[in-house]
């Protein structure tokens, strides 16, 4: 299955941004493509725009990755439990509160980057490790219905959104 043929009952409106950017990527495939553009990208930024603010109160490159990392991680989190027929509703998370609670600036870009590929490559196997009945399996996150695929291709996207805003408003 590619991300243009899940269907939107599989997750929230709100998560259609990330999804729609993806068009004929398969979710295994793209996890993996998606690392290796990321990192590259990252790679070719000058380094004086790690630490660069566009506005007062914006977040700083480093702490958008920091913040790319510990979604993905969240979803993770998510995609497991629902995998595994847990029932629990999940709560959602405040990324403001989550960066506010970080040392992202006093990171290096390498670590930052080494942290993300080993989130990234433990979620590659997670994903492979998961049947289709468990991939097409629904739970509750945020308050709305998802299903495990559907996060897998939310990942996805988030990362690339935020490669976007990177491109738009940082260069």
């Amino acid at each position: 299955m590619n991300a243009s043929q899940l269907p939107i009952k599989e997750y929230a409106e709100y998560y259609f941004k990330y999804i729609n950017v993806l068009e004929e990527v398969t979710l295994l495939e793209e996890l993996e493509i998606s690392l290796h553009d990321f990192i590259r990208f990252v790679q070719n930024i000058p380094m004086d725009k790690f630490d660069y603010r566009y506005a007062e109160g914006k977040w700083t490159i480093k702490e958008i990755i920091q913040h790319v990392i510990d979604t993905e991680r969240i979803f993770a989190y998510r995609a497991l439990r629902i995998s595994r027929n847990d029932k629990t509703p999940l709560p959602g998370f405040d990324e403001n509160d989550y960066i506010d609670n970080t040392d992202a600036n006093s990171r290096s870009i390498q670590a930052l980057l080494t942290e993300f590929s080993a989130v990234r490559h433990s979620n590659i196997y997670l994903f492979k490790s998961f049947s289709n009945v468990q991939l097409e399996r629904m739970g509750m996150a945020s308050n709305a219905g998802v299903s495990v695929r559907a996060i897998g291709f939310i990942m996805i996207g988030h990362q690339k959104h935020h490669q976007k805003v990177f491109e738009e408003r940082y260069f």
